[in-house]
């Protein structure tokens, strides 16, 4: 006889393996449909119904933070690992750098979906805050990252540099490589390993190079 412990375990681990299946089917088709993917175009390309994946997730909302929670997830061990052989702190930011870029540019649907906030679907409860959860634990994890090597490198009594500029790294990091992300193809647009290597400069030594010295601020 089965007791009533062990009927719940199973259907708990059913559920939890159903879910995982569903995230699955829908990074697959946002993917293939894009980031403005519809959760009814979602749940036909899973081969399920809209109904399913609103028992389990809720919402449009709730599906994002479902998903964006695994690929996050996959990007930040990602970009540890990339950094973990760096010699240098440089070095370090561009293995990082490169890995975020690489992982981004892999399924930028898939990436846009999970960084943003929900459609405005009139069933969305969640809203933004749902995205933000997951995106602050990411972004907060990855600056934690940076900051490491930065502290060994700097040395002692730098606390007021390492408090503010791996908040400001993250901004640049972010904004830059979404944008690179959204630029179309084209002559001008700079490859991956380029991209990634320009950010790192930004980083590091910031426009100086680049400024006029006959036009100094």
């Amino acid at each position: 006889m089965v007791s009533e412990d062990g009927r719940s375990s199973r259907w708990q681990s059913h559920r939890e393996e159903r879910r995982r299946e569903l995230i699955k089917s829908a990074r697959r088709a946002v993917h293939a449909l894009g980031s403005d993917a519809s959760m009814e175009e979602i749940a036909h390309a899973a081969g399920t119904s809209k109904s399913v994946f609103y028992r389990y997730f809720g919402d449009k909302a709730g599906l994002q933070k479902a998903v964006g929670e695994v690929v996050l997830s996959q990007m930040q061990r990602r970009i540890g690992e990339a950094a973990q052989n760096a010699q240098t702190p440089r070095e370090g930011l561009l293995a990082m750098v490169s890995a975020y870029l690489q992982m981004a540019e892999t399924s930028p649907n898939v990436y846009t979906f999970v960084t943003r906030q929900s459609g405005g679907e009139p069933d969305s409860l969640h809203g933004s805050a749902a995205i933000s959860g997951a995106l602050g634990h990411f972004f907060d994890s990855i600056g934690e990252m940076i900051a490491t090597p930065m502290r060994a490198h700097l040395g002692e009594g730098k606390e007021a540099v390492i408090g503010y500029w791996p908040t400001a790294a993250i901004g640049l990091v972010r904004n830059a490589g979404e944008q690179w992300l959204s630029t179309p193809d084209s002559p001008a647009k700079p490859g991956q390993e380029a991209m990634a290597r320009q950010i790192t400069a930004w980083l590091c030594v910031g426009i100086a190079p680049e400024l006029d010295p006959a036009k100094s601020l």
